[in-house]
């Protein structure tokens, strides 16, 4: 498997199906940490925005499903890229480096400037477009 430069996986549960190519519309839940642990409150933040069928919580803890179409850049790249590859009822665990990520802007008040993140993916749903 080979993921972008940037991006160093960490650990993965691959499953079956059919790996996630771009182009696929996929649902999928991520939780993200900084480099030193420290998570990142993104899903809590989002969930108080959200209709309830699009929260889930998995051991005491609360995912926003996220749908995103692979190759948009809908979403961080950093995800994206990790995503492709994957199968519905997996996981990965990765570094990523701040340019695949939020840059040298950040996000305020969550994510600091050039910030390394670790990011957990599980992966959803496949929906071949």
């Amino acid at each position: 498997m080979n993921l972008k430069r940037g991006i160093k996986l960490l650990a993965k549960h691959e499953d079956t199906g059919e790996p996630a190519k771009k182009g696929d519309r996929v649902v999928y839940n991520l939780r993200m940490l900084l480099n030193q642990g420290e998570e990142v409150p993104l899903n809590e933040r989002q969930a108080e925005y959200l209709s309830t069928d699009r929260i889930r919580t998995i051991e005491g803890t609360r995912f926003v499903d996220h749908c995103t179409v692979l190759g948009s850049r809908e979403a961080i790249a950093g995800a994206e890229y990790s995503l492709l590859g994957m199968r519905k009822g997996g996981y990965r665990k990765v570094r990523v480096s701040p340019h695949l990520a939020f840059r040298e802007e950040g996000l305020p008040e969550l994510v600091p400037a050039g910030a390394v993140l670790v990011i957990e993916l599980w992966l959803r749903e496949v929906l071949s477009e």
